[in-house]
């Protein structure tokens, strides 16, 4: 079945898929925050992933007929999982134990502005143009805006340690973006997605053992199951389909908006649904955050004609 097929055709069916990505990848965040409450978080992390990746594999070892990777491309796949799901997506909901959805997001969104420090840094590329500059300035001073306002509130034990996990998950999606870019892997990019996260279910899972004891299934409550199959059926299924989607349908400049919705999303849904604070102030730092990342990423796109994917929650 072709979930797409039943979009509107033309670019209208371009937007409404585009507006499903965004809507459905922001509330993600506040889904993996309900999750958590009742559950250890890298637990709750290896079963989602687990769940999406499982689907991924057999859809392409069954359904198209894709089968097993190479001794080579399991040696990369592995490396990737580390990085971008056990790294990545399993610290970044950790973090939600700890900080505010909103701020979490938004410190996932952050990723191409690390992308252009890193390889600065560490590949010796000097190709800091103007827009890129601005872009970094402005995205500075909106985190800069937005930890100015948290500092004013009243915090939980482990405010810090959340943020830190929180920067870990999102330089460890800068790195293996650039791995990514910089390495061509001769593999289905969803195929492959598959297959990383059902290894970072598997390596999250173990790692949970000594860091967050897991709990017995018959103890997730029903909360954390609803929460645990929106964000695999909604966030890696659905939306997944709807970004293919509007790629298809969408100019790139187009279809890459998601990325500066998903923050605002999250950060309004958390308001609404969990009470979190936000201020204009936030709010404005938000939007300043993300118009830096734009430019930045706007620029890396216009050097190198490559996009940056958003890191999935």
């Amino acid at each position: 079945m072709n979930i797409s097929n039943n979009l509107p055709k033309g670019k209208a069916g371009g937007y409404l898929a585009l507006g499903i990505t965004s809507i459905v990848w922001g509330t993600t965040w506040v889904a993996s925050k309900i999750a958590v409450t009742d559950m250890p978080a890298l637990q709750m992390a290896s079963i989602r992933q687990f769940f999406g990746g499982i689907c991924f594999v057999l859809f392409f070892l069954f359904y198209k007929k894709i089968g097993f990777p190479t001794r080579q491309q399991f040696g990369w796949l592995l490396m990737m999982s580390v990085l971008m799901f056990v790294m990545a997506n399993g610290l970044s909901t950790w973090s939600l134990n700890y900080i505010p959805t909103g701020l979490s997001a938004l410190i996932g969104a952050l990723y191409p502005l690390s992308v252009v420090i890193i390889e600065m840094l560490f590949f010796k590329n000097r190709n800091l143009n103007v827009i890129t500059f601005v872009g970094l300035l402005l995205g500075i001073t909106g985190i800069g805006i937005v930890f100015y306002e948290s500092a004013f509130q009243h915090h939980p034990d482990g405010f810090l340690f959340g943020v830190l996990l929180s920067v870990i998950a999102m330089l460890s999606w800068s790195v293996g973006t650039i791995f990514i870019v910089r390495n061509k892997l001769n593999m289905n990019p969803y195929n492959a997605t598959g297959w990383q996260m059902l290894l970072g279910s598997v390596m999250l899972f173990i790692i949970s053992q000594g860091f967050q004891p897991t709990i017995p299934f018959g103890e997730i409550t029903r909360n954390s199951w609803l929460a645990i199959t929106y964000l695999v059926l909604a966030g890696s299924l659905l939306a997944f389909i709807a970004f293919i989607y509007s790629m298809k349908k969408l100019p790139a400049a187009l279809s890459s908006l998601y990325a500066y919705i998903n923050p605002l999303v999250a950060m309004v849904t958390a308001a609404l649904v969990l009470g979190e604070k936000l201020t204009m102030n936030i709010l404005w730092g938000a939007i300043v955050t993300l118009v830096g990342v734009f430019l930045v990423n706007y620029s890396i796109k216009r050097s190198r004609e490559k996009i940056i994917v958003e890191p999935e929650q």
